[in-house]
């Protein structure tokens, strides 16, 4: 470590020579053991750490630290991240000048040990008036590859990415909706690490690679969020994908019977998925079982348990591909791969889906609340000049791309009924001026609602949906996020 690279302060705002930095550094290797090296404009602390025996922690043992002072370093930063447990590696991002970058990454023993980090030290005053971030950090090895050309087969995917790069463990293909023979205009290739991901999206990202003469689109998938076991461990409900258009809920639910006569409670199916309730858990697993890889109208089926989804967080979350608010409970789960488009609202209890894709998240942008400082320099911005994962409503995504398609902004008609116990229901018709002389005059889902907002909201999913599928106007850079693990 140069004496001129780490000039700094202390937490007491004391200004610190290179060789008191230094000190303290080598002080806090002799008191806990661990190694310390810099490369690649990051300093590492542990990895292992002393006496560690055996393979690197899981995924899932590692969090981000974000909003560092950039003053500060691994002897004030390591004591505090330890009061969560013991650190495997402590990865603090370095300038040439000296100074971090202000943000690291801590790796833990544990899974556990990483949630407590979060839950304890997240929005944590590390110095006064400095609040640190501490989020997952995901380990991202998957890529989506999109404008592959539709009759390829997985096999030929999966060879040419293994030609033109290097790591690749698997190729992840989704059949088209309405036609199974041919993919959805999209892949997901695995990789065996994050470096081997990083460096091939390095050699496929400048826009000018082509497969089979077709110039690719490339980005980072969004990683599906993890459930707890605990809570997995009371799921009931079945995701059942690859289904053929054409396949009714009744007959999903009379195949899904037909190992237990009685066991479906009810069906729900969108387009070509479908999530299949029942009325205990354990016929749901053995349901899983027994028909994952079946038939039913002509299509090999994929089926596995439903994650469930924070009713909190659900309307935060589908339009990043990940879940589905059901109009009917507003509970819903996780599409795994289902709402395949790289960000974008779905209908209800549906996972977000256009250009015929689904969705599961990355990195999104964080949703919390930052201290406002007397003297902040704000400086004023146009919605339309942000990105589309800054949204999380349907509406404000419908408004944002009709504005990137030059279209005059949504019309919103609202009309309203009465149920048989006396409930005003409520439901928006929208019209979408560009194109109402159209092959569809207006949009109108088939579900009404108790409250303004959530039928605002459920119609601009319901148009988006449609938009995507009958003019196919949105752009492959919103179908990369999701994958399913």
């Amino acid at each position: 470590m140069n004496e001129e690279n780490i000039d700094g302060t202390n937490g007491c705002g004391k200004v610190r020579t290179g060789t008191q930095n230094e000190a303290a550094l080598l002080a806090l290797m002799e008191k806990t053991g661990y190694n310390m090296v810099q490369e690649n404009g990051q300093r590492k602390f542990g990895g292992p750490p002393p006496g560690w025996e055996g393979p690197p922690p899981p995924r899932g043992c590692e969090v981000f630290v974000g909003k560092i002072p950039r003053d500060m370093y691994e002897d004030e930063l390591v004591p505090v991240f330890e009061r969560a447990g013991k650190i495997y590696e402590f990865r603090l991002m370095m300038e040439f000048s000296g100074e971090n970058r202000g943000y690291a990454f801590v790796m833990y023993t544990t899974k556990e040990e990483a949630q407590l980090a979060i839950r304890i030290l997240n929005n944590y005053e590390i110095r006064p008036g400095k609040f640190i971030g501490v989020c997952v950090s995901l380990d991202n090895c998957r890529l989506f590859i999109g404008a592959i050309p539709k009759e390829k087969k997985k096999e030929e995917i999966l060879d040419e990415m293994k030609k033109v790069t290097e790591g690749v463990v698997d190729v992840i293909v989704y059949p088209s909706a309405t036609d199974k023979t041919k993919n959805r205009g999209f892949a997901f290739v695995e990789y065996e690490s994050h470096r081997a991901a990083a460096m091939a999206r390095r050699k496929l990202i400048p826009g000018t690679f082509q497969l089979w003469g077709h110039t690719i689109q490339v980005d980072w998938a969004d990683p599906e969020k993890e459930v707890d076991e605990e809570t997995m461990q009371r799921v009931k409900v079945l995701y059942v994908r690859n289904l053929m258009i054409s396949t009714t809920e009744e007959t999903i639910k009379a195949e899904f019977n037909k190992f237990k006569p009685g066991a479906v409670e009810r069906v729900k199916k969108l387009r070509d998925y479908a999530f299949v309730h029942f009325f205990n858990r354990e016929d749901a697993v053995a349901a899983m079982s027994v028909m994952n890889g079946k038939c039913i109208d002509g299509a090999s089926i994929e089926v596995t348990l439903a994650k469930p989804v924070n009713k909190e967080n659900t309307w935060r979350q589908h339009l990043n591909g990940q879940i589905s608010p059901n109009s009917e409970n507003l509970i819903v789960y996780a599409n795994k791969e289902e709402s395949h488009p790289k960000t974008l609202g779905k209908p209800p209890t549906l996972p977000s889906r256009l250009n015929g894709q689904h969705s599961p998240s990355p990195p999104e942008i964080e949703r919390c609340t930052y201290p406002f400082f007397p003297g902040t320099k704000l400086t004023p911005i146009s919605m339309y000049s942000l990105k589309s994962n800054h949204f999380n409503s349907a509406v404000m995504h419908l408004d944002y791309y009709c504005n990137k398609n030059n279209w005059a902004p949504p019309e919103y008609y609202l009309y309203s009924t009465t149920s048989q116990d006396g409930k005003v229901l409520l439901v928006y018709k929208i019209v979408i001026p560009a194109i109402a002389n159209g092959s569809q005059s207006y949009f109108m889902p088939d579900k009404l609602c108790t409250t303004l907002e959530d039928a605002k909201e459920l119609a601009a999913q319901f148009t988006l949906l449609h938009l995507d599928r009958e003019h196919n106007l949105f752009s492959l850079d919103l179908c990369r996020r999701i994958w399913r693990k």
